[in-house]
C-alpha cells in the first residue's frame, strides 16, 4: 500500500507527516519552507509511493474562511498544476497547532526545544493526517 502524506501549509514553513505504508500510523517528517516545498515535494514523490496528499484546511468554529486560507487555496493551485495526478484531501486543521503545543509541553520538552522554528507546524501536520486517517476508518 502506499503512504499519504500530510501538510500543514504555512506562509514561512510547512510541516510534513506522513504515514507508514500500511496506512496506521502518521509520523513526522520535518518541515520545509514554503518557497521550496514544491521541489522538495517532486523529490519525496520520486523517492517514495504516495497514494494522496491532506492538506490542512484553515476555518472558524462557523466553517467560514480565516486569512490563511486563500494561501492555501493557491499553494493547492499550483500543487494541481505540478502534480495533475496527485489526489488532494482537504481536512479541518482547526487547534491543531494549540494542541501541538500542548503536547510538545505535555511531552516534557523543554521551553528552549519548544521554540524551534517548525516544531508546531511538524506536530500539527502529525496531528492533521492522524485525523485524517480516524476520520477514514
Amino acid at each position: 500500500m502506499a503512504r499519504i502524506l500530510a501538510i500543514d501549509y504555512g506562509g514561512k514553513r510547512c510541516g510534513l507527516a506522513v504515514t507508514d505504508p500500511d496506512q496506521i500510523i502518521a509520523n513526522p517528517i520535518g518541515f520545509e519552507p514554503a518557497n521550496t516545498l514544491l521541489s522538495f515535494l517532486k523529490e519525496y514523490f520520486t523517492n517514495n509511493e504516495v497514494e494522496r496528499v491532506v492538506i490542512g484546511h484553515p476555518t472558524k468554529a462557523d466553517g467560514s474562511d480565516t486569512n490563511a486560507t486563500g494561501l492555501v487555496m493557491k499553494f493547492i493551485e499550483r500543487f494541481k498544476v505540478e502534480f495533475p495526478a496527485k489526489p488532494i484531501v482537504l481536512h479541518d486543521e482547526s487547534h491543531t497547532s494549540k494542541m501541538a503545543m500542548g503536547a510538545m509541553v505535555a511531552s516534557g520538552m523543554k521551553k528552549k526545544k519548544r521554540r524551534e522554528k517548525g516544531m508546531v507546524d511538524t506536530i500539527a501536520a502529525t496531528l492533521i493526517l492522524q485525523s485524517y486517517m480516524e476520520s477514514e476508518r
